[in-house]
């Protein structure tokens, strides 16, 4: 006889890593214009948190230079389209351009951590330095001599009036924003978390964590370390980019103060709250912790820190793994014993009725 036996965990499991994207593709037809813009705002900044997952998490590289590439990409984006965004088109070119620039200079500077055998905290330290000296050049391009081409730089005060995305529409080109560049960020936040997921669960991340774990033995089983090292660099800095080319999409603005040293730090934070080693418990993390960031800034901008800070010193103490593969663990431990609770009853019904 043909039976087909369907797991009732499995289903549950199933439904619920899929719940989120689901409650997120439903917000827009419950909320407004605005929040729809400002629920894409805190999903904006989830892929450069995914690039430090990548990188830290599984490859062992903590980064603090997240918030360089987001600004790389950031004034890419408005540098292009400034001078040449005239068409529908040209947005989207911007937007590969800002990509180009992170993938370039994150070569450049990977190529001299890894091959230059920079290790353990040192990464950390010239990461931070390369973000702290960019933010400081670009604070002090305020004259008008700091231009390219019709985009002035404009130091402190940073770039504005880049124009957004659009795409062709029988009426005319359509302007990508609020609900649709929502659906835009949210699109691309699947891709991402789809293609990371099976790199990461592939032979390349397991090659990283074996990386992560021991260098030495890892490189004498034949393991290019600095190679992989460098393509996992390469590629978390691009998503960071991708985070800083959405952002000044999403505003129409960028200034240096993005990649300052509080900015530098989020995404640290965000991370090791969420847990660096779960791509979408980074991903729901960091969206939370953006918008209640955004929520407290109402009230001053320095309880938001405060809490965070108070957020991640918890963490650490109780929960090292990040507080969702904490609450997961523990819930599943919770399943676990009740249904082993209830195999039991099961168990003890049975031989109550055979003895009867």
């Amino acid at each position: 006889m043909n039976q087909t036996n369907v797991s009732p965990n499995g289903a549950a499991a199933r439904a619920l890593h899929w719940a989120p994207w689901l409650v997120a593709l439903g917000l827009p037809l419950v909320v407004d214009a605005n929040t729809s813009g400002n629920l894409a705002y805190c999903l904006l900044w989830a892929f450069g948190a995914v690039g430090l997952a990548a990188m830290w998490g599984y490859g062992g590289i903590l980064s603090f230079g997240q918030t360089a590439f987001f600004g790389l990409a950031g004034y890419s984006y408005g540098i292009f389209t400034l001078n040449y965004g005239d068409a529908w088109f040209d947005s989207w070119l911007g937007l590969a351009a800002g990509l180009a620039v992170s993938v370039v200079v994150a070569a450049l500077i990977g190529y001299m951590i890894f091959y230059g055998r920079i290790k353990g905290v040192f990464i950390g330290i010239v990461t931070l330095s390369v973000t702290l000296v960019l933010e400081t050049f670009m604070s002090q391009t305020a004259g008008p001599q700091w231009a390219i081409g019709e985009a002035r730089l404009n130091g402190y005060n940073g770039m504005g009036g880049m124009p957004p995305l659009t795409i062709p529409w029988p009426g005319g080109p359509l302007t990508l924003e609020n609900a649709s560049f929502y659906y835009l960020v949210l699109i691309l936040l699947l891709v991402v978390y789809v293609v990371m997921r099976r790199l990461l669960d592939g032979p390349f991340g397991l090659t990283l964590i074996a990386i992560r774990e021991n260098p030495q033995r890892a490189e004498m089983l034949g393991v290019d370390i600095r190679r992989h090292q460098l393509l996992v660099f390469v590629l978390g800095c691009t998503l960071g980019g991708l985070s800083g080319a959405l952002y000044t999409i999403w505003g129409s603005y960028i200034t240096p103060s993005t990649m300052g040293l509080t900015s530098a730090a989020m995404p640290v934070i965000w991370v090791a709250t969420s847990g660096r080693k779960s791509i979408g418990g980074t991903m729901i993390g960091t969206a939370l912790l953006v918008w209640l960031s955004q929520n407290l800034a109402v009230y001053g901008s320095q309880y938001a820190l405060i809490l965070l800070g108070a957020i991640l010193l918890i963490v650490v103490l109780a929960a090292p793994e990040g507080l969702l593969p904490f609450v997961t663990r523990h819930l599943r431990r919770v399943h676990r014993g009740a249904n082993e609770g209830a195999h039991r009853g099961g168990a003890c019904l049975k031989r109550e009725e055979g003895k009867s």
